[in-house]
């Protein structure tokens, strides 16, 4: 499951690199370098998505990369919890409901939905599959 974002890397007039997303506009920084930009884009894109949760609000489906755009990747714990909040969304099921039908405290649910919190993958897997989802694992080469 690969969830990646289009990031546009710009040169500003001081010399350092801008990273902005046009899916998730609120996501946005800068680095001394385009790899340096990029690293630290994914944390500006996991603050936006939360922000978004926190909000109440549907997370962006990615675009396609348009020319001289880079792709940023979530990684792989994020992506299923915005999966979890996405479809939890979708299906207008409340946190209460997920953690009765989990057989877990709800605050186990809101652990689920928190981007900086370590759950655990049958934790994800769980939730996902109450929700009618199936989380599946895919390893690929580094770029």
């Amino acid at each position: 499951m690969l969830v990646a974002y289009p990031a546009t890397l710009t040169r500003d007039t001081d010399g350092s690199v801008i990273a902005q997303f046009r899916d998730v506009p609120e996501a946005l920084t800068n680095g001394a370098s385009e790899d340096g930009a990029a690293t630290w884009a994914q944390d500006a894109l996991m603050v936006a998505l939360s922000i978004y949760m926190d909000e109440g609000r549907d997370i962006p489906v990615p675009s396609k990369a348009k020319r001289g755009e880079r792709m940023v990747p979530l990684p792989a714990m994020s992506a299923a919890k915005l999966a979890i909040y996405q479809a939890m969304r979708g299906r207008r099921v409340r946190q209460l409901d997920l953690a009765q039908q989990l057989n877990i405290d709800a605050k186990q649910v809101r652990r689920l939905l928190d981007l900086n919190h370590n759950s655990t993958l049958p934790q994800l897997s769980a939730a996902l599959e109450a929700l009618g989802k199936r989380l599946v694992v895919d390893v690929r080469d580094a770029a």
